[in-house]
């Protein structure tokens, strides 16, 4: 083989690389996305409001099961509202353990990424799906 055809290979094969990881990050950015708009869907159909409102409703309801809770965390930071932020500091301890058991606890470790996303951290995913009008 040339040195020519061994370039054109390295080329084409990092390519397909590239393309595989491009597709994978869609396909996440996606997923992510369509994660946040049912949560709110669910969180409005339950407590009104908008999103942000609704899932800080949830999140306060002590009725509501702790993984429920916990995904209303998880959503509250992808959506980066700094609505959010005051009540999502109101949970956080910032004294985060080794394990937590989502369905028994709230999560200060998704309260600690919650409070960073609504506090003007950067989200990588969340320019693909926001456009979608979530909020």
């Amino acid at each position: 083989m040339r040195i020519k055809d061994i370039k054109q290979t390295i080329l084409y094969i990092g390519a397909i690389g590239v393309s595989i990881s491009l597709l994978f990050f869609v396909i996440t950015c996606s997923w992510i996305g369509y994660e946040v708009k049912q949560q709110c869907r669910d969180a409005q159909s339950q407590y009104g409001g908008d999103c942000t409102e609704s899932l800080i409703a949830l999140l306060n309801d002590e009725n509501r099961g702790f993984k429920d809770r916990n995904s209303a965390i998880w959503a509250l930071g992808q959506l980066g509202d700094p609505i959010a932020l005051p009540v999502l500091q109101s949970y956080y301890t910032g004294n985060i353990p080794d394990r937590e058991p989502l369905a028994k606890t709230i999560s200060q470790y998704e309260l600690k990424k919650a409070v960073n996303l609504t506090s003007g951290g950067f989200n990588i995913t969340a320019f693909m799906w926001r456009w979608g009008g979530v909020k």
